[in-house]
């Protein structure tokens, strides 16, 4: 509930600081003394809109702050939290307004933005008044409204589940649709190219080892053709051995004959040609090690060849083929499967979509149940507010083909206003005061099915008097055992009923410069609060039968004077 309101340089109020407690209060005062102000200052602190002239001339800025008594586990509090702010104890609203139409906002003195203070705002306070475009008339929460009032919320939840596996059915059915039908388009290719990577049959690493195996039997070849040369010199036919024989042979028969010349000169022959048997071979046995094969190396630079051709047709690196050719071979198994897959997504589909209608059906059939209850708890709150030849409506417009969260109900609060009279939307149809009289009735019903826990009306008992005004007093003071109510009202009869009692007034100061105006609110007690309300019977000239007339209503009220 609202605990405290403070009012800092707003219009004509200069300071203001005002307690409120449980049950039903009231503010009364004259036309022009600043009600609508107060409100508007409320209103500022809970996220409505900024403007510059709400600020009190020759200020700079303006301030408005509420206090919030709540439970621990009250929605605003998570609101807040959500926001990572601090919310032990109480929860403070507070709204800057500079001004230059510039405004800042903070809860519990961390700064927000005026959308979060506004979220924050309407789970603690409803404002309802004659023009009031928000609470109550807005249809867009009609249907929650609804639900709320015939204890639907869990099957409303089980409707928004079962939308959700829906929505999330169609998605998949609908993303392998596309999956299939791009296969289907790629599928020759894809066969053709899975057949040429499997016949290929690419390896991790191929690349590299066959490139270095035929840098490896290039430089062999270069290697053996030398090295058969040098055979060929040494010991082929071209080898000197036999010619170096034969001359060696004719010095050792001409030994005897003159050794001394001859002998050195065989043994240095001798040394030669055992050098070159020797080189002849090496070479040999160096030519047979080197095993180059022609045709090996024309298999490796074809196998190297082919793995390149492919790389550059499939537009990626050589190592990438074989992890290309499992993807291949995945999405044709894919395709050759999609049907079967699609059959199967296509079931799940028409199973969630029965599931839906099934939880929406039984929704539905839940919420006509309800709004027959709700018309007639409705109805038999209006005779005592003069509406007794008017209708309550509550109209469920039912279209499966619009399926959502909620269901397919679309849900407005409609009025009959006469009889014979066309029905129509409870904002369009219903006067002024009629539409805040609908409205205290449906929140007479609402109150013990969730409310927010501080409701504004704010003059609903305009044009009204005697008997209507005390229903609407009755029905004030009934829905302030369940929540805190705060009521501007004209009627005394409302005025009587209230457990706290203010007036606004306007009051004229002299400063050092010059005259001012400013609003004063004052809480009244006994005989000021009788005096009050005579005032509003009587108007100026207070009589003394109009005080007695007070008495009265406040002695029926319980209060004593």
């Amino acid at each position: 509930m609202l605990a405290q309101l403070s009012i800092r340089d707003i219009v004509l109020i200069d300071r203001l600081d005002l307690a409120f407690g449980v049950g039903l209060s009231v503010l009364t005062g004259e036309t022009g003394a600043g009600k609508s102000i107060l409100l508007d200052g409320f209103a500022l602190a809970l996220g409505g809109r900024g403007d510059g002239g709400l600020v009190r001339h020759g200020e700079a800025q303006g301030q408005v702050s509420a206090v919030f008594d709540l439970p621990l586990d009250h929605p605003a509090r998570k609101l807040a939290q959500a926001q990572e702010i601090d919310t032990d104890g109480d929860l403070i609203l507070r709204r800057v307004q500079y001004a230059d139409g510039r405004t800042r906002a903070f809860v519990n003195d961390q700064p927000v933005s005026v959308q979060i203070l506004r979220m924050i705002g309407a789970a603690i306070v409803e404002i309802h008044g004659q023009h009031d475009d928000r609470a109550l008339t807005d249809a867009a929460q009609h249907r929650t409204i609804l639900d709320g009032f015939g204890g639907l919320d869990k099957q409303a939840g089980a409707t928004a589940a079962a939308s959700d596996i829906l929505k999330r059915a169609r998605q998949a059915l609908q993303t392998q649709r596309i999956r299939v039908e791009a296969a289907r388009k790629e599928a020759d290719f894809l066969r053709h190219a899975v057949a040429e990577l499997g016949k290929l049959a690419p390896e991790q690493g191929e690349e590299e080892a066959l490139a270095t195996r035929r840098q490896g039997m290039m430089q062999a070849e270069k290697v053996t053709r030398d090295l058969a040369d040098a055979y060929e010199a040494v010991g082929g036919d071209g080898s000197p051995v036999p010619a170096l024989a034969a001359v060696l042979r004719r010095l050792e028969r001409r030994g005897a004959q003159a050794p001394e010349l001859v002998d050195p000169s065989s043994a240095a022959l001798n040394t030669a040609i055992v050098a070159l048997e020797e080189a002849g071979e090496a070479l040999a046995a160096a030519v047979r090690a080197a095993e180059y094969d022609p045709q090996e190396q024309e298999r490796v630079e074809e196998r190297l060849f082919a793995l390149r051709a492919a790389g550059r047709k499939f537009d990626v690196p050589v190592d990438a083929l074989a992890d290309l050719a499992a993807r291949m071979s995945a999405d044709l198994a894919e395709l050759d499967e999609s049907e079967g897959s699609l059959a199967r997504l296509e079931a799940e589909l028409a199973e969630a979509e029965a599931s839906y209608l099934s939880q929406a059906r039984a929704l539905s059939a839940a919420r006509h149940e309800a709004a027959s209850r709700l018309d007639k708890a409705v109805k038999a709150e209006l005779p005592p507010l003069k509406l007794e030849r008017a209708r309550f409506i509550t109209q469920i417009d039912s279209d499966e083909t619009a399926r959502g969260p909620e269901g397919f109900d679309r849900v407005e609060f409609w009025v009959e206003t006469n009889p014979g009279t066309r029905p129509g939307p409870m904002m369009k149809v219903a006067s002024g005061g009629e539409l805040s009289r609908f409205m205290l009735a449906l929140k007479v019903v609402l109150a013990e099915r969730g409310s927010a826990p501080t409701l504004v009306f704010d003059e609903i008992d305009t044009g009204v008097g005697g008997a209507v005004a005390d229903a609407i007093g009755e029905r004030l003071a009934r829905l302030a055992r369940q929540v805190q109510v705060i009521s501007v009202t004209h009627a005394p009869q409302v005025a009587a009923k209230a457990g706290r009692h203010f007036l606004i007034s306007k009051s004229a100061l002299q400063d050092d410069a010059a005259a001012r105006t400013v609003t004063r609110v004052l809480p009244l007690e006994d005989q000021t609060r009788r005096e009050e309300i005579a005032r509003m019977l009587a108007g100026a000239s207070i009589t003394e039968e109009a005080r007695a007339a007070a008495g009265r209503l406040l002695g029926a009220a319980g209060v004593r004077v």
